[in-house]
């Protein structure tokens, strides 16, 4: 059962356009005013005009410097001597490590025991005490707010707070100012804080776009609240960036005021809309920085005819995992392929099948044998083969040519 409360929606909010304004004018020259462009490919594809906000350029690769850094521009001179504190395994952590040094702020960082070690060295990098504690963030949360009262330090909120959020919202004054065209923009929401930023900003300087969020269909926490539905938030998401399991206090009441609607994407549409922007724009974006993108995979006809505003808010994906999403982004479009085919265990069984793939001209990557863990006789055998081909339609020819030299063969779908 949903168990938000609901808002006074006549109370005001507590960021407003002009402290949107004044955050960049605090920030400008620090952090990256990153281009706005229109991706002609991607519009060609999905029937609407697609302008990309390349976020994934920032210094740390992620839009979270710029509200971290109007966070620390604005803290008394005390809190700048005695430092600061958060809990974060991820973008916010770097943004706020990177600008702290940058100032001579010290910044302390909480993170969960499993975190991985390439962040923890990452965070440290940029200047940061890390502090493991946990196995989960809301342990290491709870540990960084203790921390805080010991020592004295100021609590830095990775999206529930308004400094944070009017910094976020330069996103938006920068994107409409490039595009003023764009009548849509769709907003990638964890905590909320991003979209808390843009909406306001956005609604001020076009009353009319139409707010876009979008979450992983494993984290729809904010979904749940403003559909009063009851979706479970949990698993292993690629989007970690916006699997958020409680939405922000105070995010939630942008969000309610401001948001049009909220669509939710599988796995599956993140995964292929990381690669596109791979092999497309040539930009590599991590899960949460592909959920606009997602989404309009996912909802080509609701976006049909609109000018969009993507943001690419992050960067940062581990290399394999990277790696991982490609291989199976082209074992699903058929250009990558395992087949189970089923042999006799004979001399020449083997040239006669490669002859086959030689013939339709498939590239054989990877062969396996097996002849004891199988159901078949003694004298059969199974072979798995990774080959590459051109697309789908090549894949299927070479299926069929098995097919009718006898064979019997089984492609092995990838999830």
């Amino acid at each position: 059962m949903n168990t938000l409360a609901r808002i006074d929606t006549a109370l005001p909010l507590p960021v407003t356009v002009d402290d949107i304004l004044a955050a960049r004018t605090r920030i400008a020259g620090a952090v990256v005013k990153t281009p706005t462009l229109v991706s002609q490919t991607l519009s060609d594809m999905l029937g609407c005009k697609i302008y990309l906000k390349f976020e994934n350029l920032q210094f740390t690769a992620a839009y979270k410097e710029r509200g971290a850094l109007n966070r620390l521009l604005l803290l008394g001179d005390k809190a700048k001597e005695t430092g600061v504190i958060a809990a974060s395994a991820g973008n916010h952590a770097q943004g706020l490590a990177y600008h702290g040094k940058r100032l001579g702020v010290p910044v302390t960082i909480v993170m969960p025991q499993t975190t991985p070690t390439v962040k923890v060295t990452q965070t440290q990098g940029h200047g940061a005490t890390v502090v493991l504690h946990g196995e989960k963030f809301d342990d290491a949360y709870a540990h960084a707010r203790l921390l805080e009262v010991e020592q004295g330090l100021t609590f830095v909120h990775p999206f529930d707070e308004p400094d944070i959020i009017a910094g976020q919202g330069t996103i938006a004054l920068e994107m409409l100012e490039d595009a003023p065209d764009i009548d849509t923009l769709v907003i990638p929401i964890g905590g909320g804080g991003l979209f808390s930023g843009m909406g306001t900003a956005a609604r001020a300087m076009k009353p009319d776009i139409e707010l876009m969020g979008v979450q992983a269909e494993l984290y729809p926490s904010m979904y749940d609240f403003i559909k009063s539905a009851d979706l479970a938030c949990d698993g292993d998401t690629l989007a970690e960036g916006i699997a958020v399991k409680q939405p922000g206090e105070l995010t939630r009441r942008f969000v309610e005021r401001l948001v049009s609607d909220i669509l939710l994407v599988s796995e599956r549409r993140l995964e292929e809309a990381v690669s596109l922007l791979l092999q497309i724009e040539k930009t590599v974006v991590e899960g949460a920085g592909a959920a606009g993108l997602a989404a309009l995979l996912s909802h080509r006809e609701r976006f049909a005819g609109r000018t969009v505003g993507l943001i690419l808010c992050g960067g940062n994906i581990d290399t394999r995992l990277l790696a991982n999403v490609l291989l199976r982004d082209l074992a699903r479009s058929g250009r990558l392929a395992r087949l189970r085919i089923i042999l006799q265990d004979r001399p020449g069984a083997l040239f006669h099948v490669a002859r086959i793939f030689d013939q339709e001209k498939v590239n054989i990557l990877e062969l396996a044998h097996q002849r004891i863990f199988t159901n078949l006789p003694a004298k059969g055998l199974s072979l798995d083969v990774e080959c590459e081909t051109r697309d789908r339609a090549h894949l299927q020819r070479l299926i069929t040519a098995l097919g009718e030299a006898g064979y019997e063969v089984a492609p092995i779908e990838v999830a």
